[in-house]
């Protein structure tokens, strides 16, 4: 028996390193590829470090707005019963399946110069298409999601006596929601947000359709890459992967100081 759960050890250890080589291996040799001289005349380029700008921006402009709407829903999802409620979570995770570039079509439509809400807001001087407002709500489309998932896992993880002695104490809802429910669950929130920041500014499909300008990196890439090459794409694409890396160690290391 022993020797048949260290060879069941050994196999799944070894498919576990197989997916940890497949996730690794393309990411080192693409940084590995790229010589300080290529990153630093990528980081010189004016059109790149606005690119990278626009990306960071939009991302946690998007990740904001998602707090406020998803963060809500997921609490409704977790504490309450409804009809449909079923559809609803379905719903929820529809961006996550559809073709992201069928997902850039549909919010043109909606969004777009003649859309059902972006012509109404054009006459309010609200414009969408190649424009920062477009980019943002591109990747929240694509984002909220992740953020309503994890949130709403959290949410229903928490033991509701703990509201229900805080009520009984005096508290209202909101500071019940503020004080006991929210603290409880902010490591799951935190995740879904971080979940969400990083799909928004790896998004490309939605935002290219809706608004190709300006640019954020994964459209730049894409230009770069279909006018030049991969030489030319290859040192902003590993700027990215490093940015990114620095700034979710960063925040999964203040998750981590936090919890301790």
């Amino acid at each position: 028996m022993t020797s048949r759960r260290q060879w069941f050890t050994v196999l799944l250890s070894f498919l576990a390193s197989l997916a940890l080589f497949f996730v690794i291996l393309p990411l080192a040799v693409t940084v590995l590829a790229t010589q300080p001289s290529e990153l630093w005349m990528a980081l010189s380029d004016g059109e790149v470090l606005r690119s990278i700008g626009t990306t960071f921006l939009a991302g946690t402009i998007a990740t904001g707005i998602g707090f406020f709407l998803g963060v809500p829903l997921a609490w409704v999802l977790a504490r309450r019963q409804f009809p449909a409620k079923g559809l609803v979570e379905g719903i929820v995770t529809l961006p996550v399946i559809i073709p992201h570039t069928a997902a850039g079509i549909a919010l043109l439509m909606v969004f777009g110069s003649r859309g059902v809400l972006g012509s109404p807001l054009q006459k309010l001087g609200i414009f969408f298409v190649d424009q920062l407002a477009g980019v943002v709500v591109a990747m929240l489309f694509v984002g909220l999601p992740f953020l309503v998932t994890a949130s709403r896992e959290a949410f229903a993880a928490i033991d509701i006596e703990m509201e229900k002695a805080a009520m009984i104490d005096g508290a209202s809802h909101w500071q019940t929601f503020v004080h006991i429910t929210l603290p409880q669950a902010w490591r799951g929130v935190t995740a879904g947000a971080m979940m969400m920041w990083a799909r928004g500014i790896s998004e490309f499909g939605a935002v290219a359709i809706l608004a190709y300008h300006p640019k954020i990196v994964p459209v730049l890439v894409f230009e770069r890459f279909q006018g030049f090459g991969l030489n030319a794409a290859r040192p902003i694409a590993v700027i990215l992967i490093l940015a990114v890396l620095v700034v979710y160690i960063g925040l999964r290391l203040i998750a981590n100081f936090r919890r301790k």
